[in-house]
């Protein structure tokens, strides 16, 4: 285990959240509240942190898939641990771990909350809230490997242990400047929200809540209602919006670079905006039935299928009200997600598609017992490698849901709470149902329950291994205990002529 390269990573995290502390610092100044002293003190001591432990730099930079998981698990959890003391030092949030479930649920990009009385937080507080969403949505690592030069080759298993999907792979031959790309990319799509949401006379304030929880999808508001008080013209801007972070950002690298053909005929692509058509159609069928009308159905219907599927959260109305059909619809979409390489959560659909497409194979083979199929995405045959992991992961899955949801089932609170409470968290996408929908909170979980629930928020953002790796005692065992490596043949030979 490479400690002095992990050592130097989370030290560059400090640094780097200690410049991020400038957005509600300067917040704090604009409204001169009283909050402007805890985020100073807490990003002064960031960078000091920071500073010393990446004064010595590593001998050996390079790292393999086993450092880059353990750097990005122990990096995630540090960004919380650190990014939650405002909360609690400002004394907007009292309880420590309730401050904790809110850091978490936004860097996660999972917009679960605490919070009954959103509006009863300061400016700075608030735009710190959704600006985790928006450093999450891309990963911290991702932004680190943009910024910082770090050579030894091996940066791509920090992308891979924190970028959600299947599979990471380069945009162009250097890692450094794929990170750029995907920075560059998040970025203008930002901007060209935000824009948009000025047009539309949003308070400029607000649109950049609206702007960082969207892009990150991650469903932090600044109102209690979160988008419901808003104008049609902001609930569609949003939800286009959510859908568009929702796709695989390797698509929009293929657009800007005149492969228009090519990124369409992305099976997930198109699998994607699909299941948003018939989802969004047939909860519209409902909701007009019932008497509401045309235009409003379809809003609310498309926003919210958008909202759950890219694994946002934001709401335009209580949907636990609604017909038993479409809140079913809804569940299933939690699970689903949006695509790989997106800011968005859940199991991906590129992941999906791999597990059906292993079921028609098997089924094929009962068949014809002796034909050989392989697996094929966009017309390319897929590795056994992915579909291996791919089933792996889906078990991993199932298993820790099926842990989760009976630790917290010791609160004694309903099925439907208990179920969609894990599945909002482990999906990472903030709103469940009963209790726990979108008028509600999580502030009556006991705070062991609530730690389950950080768990299940971070191991879903980081794709579960490179959480579960922490737990592995073998990982610390060669750690503590180095096995000793066998001498070079260089030393054997010196070693021979001493003698």
């Amino acid at each position: 285990m490479n400690l002095s390269m992990i050592r130097f990573i989370l030290g560059s995290i400090l640094k780097i959240q200690s410049f991020f502390f400038l957005l509600p610092i300067i917040t704090a100044i604009i409204y001169k509240e009283n909050t402007l002293l805890p985020y100073l003190g807490i990003a002064l001591l960031c960078l000091t942190i920071g500073i010393i432990t990446t004064l010595k730099k590593p001998k050996d930079s390079v790292f393999y898939l086993k450092e880059g998981c353990v750097a990005t698990a122990l990096s995630w959890i540090l960004l919380s641990l650190v990014g939650c003391l405002p909360f609690y030092l400002t004394g907007e949030i009292p309880k420590f771990v309730d401050a904790f479930f809110e850091t978490v649920s936004g860097f996660t990009t999972t917009g679960s909350s605490i919070l009954s009385d959103v509006e009863a937080l300061s400016y700075s507080n608030l735009i710190w809230r959704s600006f985790t969403h928006w450093i999450g949505g891309m990963g911290v690592l991702v932004f680190l490997l943009a910024i910082v030069p770090m050579s030894g080759g091996s940066n791509i298993n920090l992308m891979k242990a924190e970028s959600p999907g299947p599979s990471v792979g380069k945009l162009v031959p250097k890692i450094r400047y794929t990170a750029r790309i995907l920075y560059l990319i998040y970025l203008g799509m930002t901007l060209a929200m935000f824009l948009f949401l000025l047009v539309g006379r949003m308070p400029v304030f607000d649109a950049l809540c609206t702007t960082f929880g969207t892009a990150g999808t991650g469903g932090f508001g600044v109102k209690n209602s979160s988008m419901a008080d808003y104008s049609p013209y902001i609930i569609w801007v949003t939800g286009i919006f959510m859908m568009l972070f929702g796709v695989n950002f390797n698509a929009y690298y293929l657009i800007i670079f005149h492969q228009v053909k090519k990124a369409f005929k992305m099976e997930e692509i198109r699998w994607y905006f699909g299941l948003i058509f018939a989802s969004t159609l047939l909860i519209f069928i409902n909701l007009y039935r019932i008497g509401m009308g045309g235009f409003e159905s379809l809003t609310h219907a498309f926003f919210q299928v958008a909202s759950i599927i890219t694994t946002s959260g934001f709401a335009t109305t209580d949907f636990n009200l609604w017909h038993e059909s479409s809140k079913s619809i809804l569940i299933l979409l939690m699970f689903i997600g949006a695509c790989a390489g997106s800011t968005g959560g859940g199991l991906k659909v590129s992941r999906l598609l791999i597990l059906l497409k292993t079921i028609r194979k098997e089924i094929t083979s009962y068949i014809h017992p002796k034909s050989v199929k392989k697996i094929k995405m966009d017309e390319r045959p897929v590795e056994h490698e992915v579909v291996r992991s791919a089933n792996v992961y889906f078990i991993t899955y199932i298993v820790i849901f099926a842990l989760s949801l009976i630790l917290i089932s010791f609160d004694n609170k309903d099925f439907t709470t208990n179920f969609t409470a894990v599945a909002a968290t482990f999906n990472n996408i903030g709103p469940g149902l009963e209790t726990v929908g979108p008028t509600a909170n999580f502030s009556h979980f006991s705070s062991f329950s609530k730690l389950v629930l950080c768990f299940d928020m971070l191991a879903g953002r980081l794709e579960l291994f490179p959480l579960l790796m922490l737990f592995i005692p073998e990982l610390w065992k060669d750690t503590i205990n180095p096995k000793k490596k066998p001498p070079h043949l260089k030393t054997k030979i010196n070693s021979f002529y001493k003698k």
